[in-house]
């Protein structure tokens, strides 16, 4: 990680669960890291625990549902920092529903969120990585962007579908960085269930499910940790300029989703 010492990173959906702990784990290896998130008073908070770590975490309020508030915030990053290293896109919705009954809203916002706010940073994190030597963009997906976990019921709608398409967009991206020659590793992160908000949100299910569903799903469900995740991040950086993983896929032992 040597290398990575000083440089600049953004971490989105830093103010919680996996992008709290990437946060943490670069600003221990040096980096300055800006971590965007709705909620900037969490990520004041997580700074406050980190004053003796070589590096630097400073807070930008970003909602990524609206492209003008990424585009300020890549401004502002530029303005400041003068450009970017590391890019980690770690954001993301899951709004409970099916694809019988569910609201258009709650399928927007999670393709804002987990498609087109991925884009936006992609494209905008790339133009400050034009006067870098190197850098490294990250997409954390999910195992359902590989498969549509079979739930008992199944109730996740479009979000599947958006992570099958972050796991394309880091495939075209990674062909776009060879066509103009840029050293820029992609990276698509897979995690399976991990212990985060998002999940926990998920499991308040009593008005949509029966107590026999709720219980046979907990039998079945086992977590990665957000630290597990922040690991494979740190992993993933450290491998060696001429080595890239395109494609990493962690999941809790015992997992049958």
């Amino acid at each position: 990680m040597e290398r990575w010492a000083g440089k600049v990173a953004v971490v989105t959906g830093a103010s919680s669960g996996i992008g709290a702990a990437v946060a943490k784990a670069l600003v221990k290896k040096g980096l300055t890291v800006i971590g965007l998130a709705r909620r900037k008073d969490r990520v004041l908070r997580l700074n406050a625990e980190l004053s003796d770590c070589p590096g630097t975490l400073c807070a930008r309020e970003c909602d990524l549902s609206k492209e003008e508030n990424i585009l300020e915030a890549f401004r502002w990053i530029k303005d400041e920092w003068g450009g970017v290293d590391v890019l980690v896109n770690n954001a993301g919705v899951l709004r409970l529903s099916t694809l019988t009954d569910g609201s258009t809203d709650d399928w927007r916002q999670t393709l804002d969120v987990n498609v087109l706010a991925v884009c936006i940073c992609v494209r905008e994190c790339l133009k400050l990585m034009e006067n870098r030597p190197f850098g490294h963009i990250i997409n954390v997906c999910s195992v359902a962007g590989h498969r549509v976990p079979n739930l008992i019921p199944l109730f996740l709608n479009v979000y599947p579908a958006s992570k099958h398409a972050v796991r394309a967009i880091s495939d075209t991206l990674r062909l776009e960085c060879t066509r103009d020659k840029r050293k820029i590793k992609v990276t698509n992160l897979s995690p399976g269930t991990v212990a985060t908000e998002i999940v926990k949100d998920a499991e308040n299910l009593s008005e949509r499910l029966s107590a026999e569903d709720i219980a046979e799903l907990g039998r079945h469900t086992v977590y990665l940790q957000p630290q597990d995740v922040a690991d494979a991040v740190s992993y993933v950086l450290e491998t060696p300029p001429h080595v890239e993983i395109r494609e990493l896929i962690i999941e809790p032992l015992g997992a049958l989703f």
